[in-house]
């Protein structure tokens, strides 16, 4: 027999099996208030280069990434685009208490989401006053990110910036209990530009770069790291 639910694409057991929650917002919910939270959530599968939302369009959903990873950038008005972030397993998006996502939100892999309709998941949130708190915990950390953004935008080197954000990553992956030497790198070089204000050709030559010192090694699916210290050095410079 078939062990999942054909409404929700998760085992019997529902939220309670999720990989993720643990360390996502619902971690903080009981085996009771995870079966209701359950039976207002819907399981999506988004193909890579897929948009979860557009920026400005009604946020009419809340997503809860549970596989994958999602860019997350601003369209500026000369046409360029502005990466703000990539979001993780675990992450969740349309949070912002406004009536129009303040950003967009596209698959860079495969990415497999819970999707709750937007007003029944504030009346679930208004009535946990414990969720609430973990959600205002994840915002501090969302808000953090983003401060994080600006520094690495602001009077760095290009090294300084591939540093930091390869360690950034590094430590997001261990959040999700992927620790390794090796951080996974799904996103583009152009992707990757984008998000440190540099060119993709900067982002190639400073990673050869590194390579070269025997900071890193450029393997296909990211780099691995062979001196966190010197990253270290060079992030906190």
């Amino acid at each position: 027999m078939d062990k999942t639910d054909c409404r929700h694409g998760r085992g019997l057991n529902g939220c309670d099996d999720c990989k993720v929650r643990l360390f996502s917002v619902c971690g903080v919910l009981e085996p009771a208030e995870l079966d209701d939270l359950d039976q207002l959530s819907h399981v999506k599968i988004f193909a890579p280069k897929t948009m979860l939302f557009d920026q400005d369009a009604l946020a009419g959903s809340v997503f809860n990434v549970t596989e994958g990873i999602v860019r997350l950038y601003k369209s500026l008005p000369d046409g360029r685009r502005q990466i703000v972030g990539f979001a993780l397993p675990g992450d969740f998006l349309g949070l912002a208490l406004m009536d129009r996502y303040g950003m967009a939100a596209e698959a860079v892999t495969q990415v497999k989401v819970c999707r709750f309709a937007r007003p029944a998941f504030v009346t679930y949130v208004d009535g946990k006053p414990h969720l609430l708190r973990r959600l205002h915990e994840f915002a501090g950390h969302e808000l953090s990110l983003a401060q994080d953004q600006m520094l690495l935008l602001g009077r760095r080197t290009a090294e300084e910036k591939v540093a930091a954000f390869l360690l950034n990553l590094q430590t997001r992956y261990g959040r999700i209990g992927a620790t390794s030497v090796t951080v996974p790198l799904p996103m583009s070089r152009q992707d990757i530009a984008d998000y440190l204000g540099l060119t993709i050709e900067t982002v190639s030559r400073t990673l050869t770069k590194l390579a070269k010192e025997k900071v890193l090694v450029v393997v296909p699916d990211g780099v691995r790291l062979l001196s966190v210290e010197r990253l270290d050095q060079l992030a906190a410079a």
